[in-house]
């Protein structure tokens, strides 16, 4: 299998944790600057110490910072660039299934990209001082960074969405060049706005609003091929997800319409959502090229019910019919708090299901 150093992971995990009480209340007091950087960050520190042993002690494969440095999943791009405005761009509607709705401002190019700072390489190389497991670090593809785009807020600084993005892609190859260069080598980027192009609603809202699906799909790829280039030894994951916000979501549908990506794209391994009826069946898989692994997200990070053993392992199995066993793995479907809130769960539902995903991936390609 060609997959850079992952072929070993079966027990993986998307990336966000629960932030901790005391993060929560250090980054409010920090933002209103009743805090100095240098005690948030010993707040940071600690939260990131306790973040890796819940991985480890877990019996994950593999282990991120929870993303508990970013106030989103995004944030590392948001905080590290000059040129956003960190609330001013257009809502984002997430919905459950009981019905209730939450609005999520996003930011918005306002400025030319300026860089500040890394991304991302505070992130990984204090995590790879505190762990001797293989290390994961995330980033946002490029077509999730277009939804920062405005026609009207963002035009004096780049008056078309292709030449913000062409500055996006730049960047995110620049943090990925420095990732490598201090021994990082897996890298997962998380791209739900895939996930609006697989939803049969959304799909059609792009077509009313005069842009094509599928060629919005091909542009995603290309930028993705562009930021990964070519890195013997590193794996790139891509991440789907149709949302995951306080447990809400904002997207549905099957793999189907893009399953291009699994055979189009550089990406090595694909982690996908698979918790629930809104990710459809696994016969997409049939597309994915021999030199790629899948890694089922089949443990749900939005509601507290924890999965049987036997409940996973015959999903696995199921799974199996369309990709062989060895070229599969296992994770929860997102991370637990893709945003400062965090989903809807407790930090002990947290740790039971993290324990779970290794241990039923333990059963299923060990014992």
């Amino acid at each position: 299998m060609k997959q850079g150093s992952s072929a070993h992971i079966r027990a993986d995990v998307v990336g966000s944790l629960l932030r901790p009480p005391e993060l929560k209340a250090a980054r409010e007091r920090w933002d209103r600057g009743e805090l100095s950087a240098a005690a948030f960050k010993q707040v940071e520190d600690r939260a990131v110490d306790d973040a890796v042993r819940l991985q480890e002690e877990a019996g994950l494969d593999v282990v991120t910072d929870g993303e508990l440095r970013r106030y989103a999943f995004f944030g590392h791009l948001i905080d590290a660039l000059d040129g956003f405005d960190k609330l001013g761009g257009w809502a984002i509607p997430f919905h459950n299934e009981q019905g209730e709705r939450l609005v999520f401002q996003r930011p918005v190019v306002v400025e030319k990209l300026r860089w500040r700072r890394s991304m991302c390489t505070e992130e990984f190389a204090y995590l790879r001082a505190r762990t001797t497991r293989p290390t994961k670090v995330t980033l946002i593809s490029s077509q999730q960074a277009a939804a920062y785009y405005d026609p009207e807020k963002s035009a004096g600084a780049y008056p078309t969405r292709d030449a913000y993005l062409a500055d996006i892609v730049d960047l995110t190859r620049r943090e990925v060049d420095e990732l490598i260069a201090l021994g990082c080598t897996y890298i997962q980027i998380d791209a739900p706005q895939y996930a609006a192009l697989l939803d049969p609603e959304l799909r059609e809202g792009y077509r009313r609003r005069g842009s094509d699906p599928d060629r919005l799909i091909d542009a995603c790829i290309e930028m993705d091929n562009a930021v990964i280039g070519t890195h013997p030894g590193v794996t790139f994951g891509l991440h789907i997800c149709r949302g995951n916000n306080q447990s809400m979501f904002y997207a549905s549908g099957g793999y189907e319409p893009i399953a291009r990506v699994f055979t189009r794209s550089r990406f090595q391994r694909f982690l996908l959502e698979y918790d629930d009826a809104r990710s459809g069946g696994f016969e997409p898989l049939r597309a994915m090229p021999e030199d790629r692994a899948v890694v089922l997200g089949l443990v749900t990070t939005k509601t507290p019910r924890l999965e049987s053993v036997p409940e996973l392992r015959a999903r696995v199995e199921e799974a199996a019919r369309y990709l062989p066993l060895e070229r599969l793995a296992l994770s929860p479907q997102c991370g637990f708090a893709s945003t400062m809130e965090g989903n809807r769960i407790s930090p002990e539902e947290q740790r039971a299901k993290l324990h779970r995903v290794a241990e039923t991936a333990r059963s299923i390609w060990t014992d």
